[in-house]
């Protein structure tokens, strides 16, 4: 039994790249060669032996994997591009950067999930067709795993777009703290499991819930109950705010306090306040 793919290509790159990766495969009775006819460079794949299934697989993963490393970031940036184009240049290359991190700075699982769909197309092609030009396969042949990428872009357009709006927040609040005088001299906040509590510089506890009625900020970005915290920071606004974290976490809330408030903002791990509240919670 003889089988024969021909895949037609002008990229000397991805040419090399099939061929070595033929090359350096353990399974008999394949053979691949160059060949150059009008148009297209041809790379030629030919198979004389009888475990189709195998040969299929080993076939569409090789092409797979060379559609990732010479195609992919065109597709993506093709994608933002086509479907973001309100964004501006700037902001277009900081949610490519996302992208990136979403696809290549994680688990292996994203490039698994990505590759398999291609070996699938693949496999579907070319058990019906013997040849393919390479690049109208990627523009048409390869449908689910655009619609992977796309909703990848999309994840990162929606991250992109909150983490501004977060900026904004933040920048909004430095600048109405840094206009206006300091109303007190210090405060503690006591931190724990997701959870603060105020003292006043005598060690009194600061009712959180009166805040509110003086509300500082207006804001989508929420902290659930640390919202009251922040509203009585902001209406305090201390020199100094002594944050003693009981569990050694510091979460999204206390980084955010820290961006805020900035250099008036102190963390504390280890002084009487710190063990006084670590020995309450023992004895809890």
């Amino acid at each position: 039994m003889l089988k024969s793919f021909c895949i037609k290509t002008n990229s000397n790159k991805i040419i090399d790249y099939l061929l070595n990766e033929f090359d350096n495969i353990e399974f008999d009775n394949i053979y691949v060669s160059k060949i150059k006819f009008k148009i297209y460079n041809n790379f030629i794949v030919h198979y004389t032996g009888k475990d189709l299934d195998s040969f299929y697989n080993i076939f569409s993963n090789i092409l797979s994997s060379a559609i990732l490393k010479f195609y992919e970031k065109d597709i993506i940036k093709h994608i933002i591009n086509s479907n973001y184009f309100y964004f501006t240049e700037i902001e277009q290359r900081k949610i490519l950067e996302i992208v990136n991190g979403y696809l290549y700075d994680n688990e292996l699982d994203e490039v698994c999930i990505r590759k398999n769909s291609l070996i699938i197309s693949c496999i579907d092609y070319f058990s019906n067709n013997k040849s393919a030009i390479l690049d109208g396969f990627v523009n048409f042949r390869i449908n689910d795993y655009i619609k992977i990428i796309d909703y990848i872009v999309d994840l990162a357009v929606n991250k992109f777009v909150i983490d501004r709006e977060y900026t904004e927040f933040i920048d909004l609040l430095k600048c109405y703290i840094n206009s206006k005088d300091c109303c007190t001299n210090f405060v503690h906040l006591i931190y724990h499991s997701q959870e603060s509590t105020l003292l006043d510089e005598f060690k009194n506890i600061i009712s959180l819930d009166d805040s509110v009625l003086d509300s500082k900020y207006v804001s989508d970005i929420s902290f659930s109950s640390n919202d009251y915290t922040l509203n009585a920071l902001l209406t305090l606004l201390p020199k100094k705010i002594y944050i003693h974290i009981i569990d050694g976490t510091e979460d999204e809330f206390i980084n955010t306090l820290k961006l805020i408030f900035d250099n008036r903002v102190y963390i504390c791990n280890d002084c009487n306040i710190c063990n006084a509240y670590k020995l309450k919670k023992i004895h809890k």
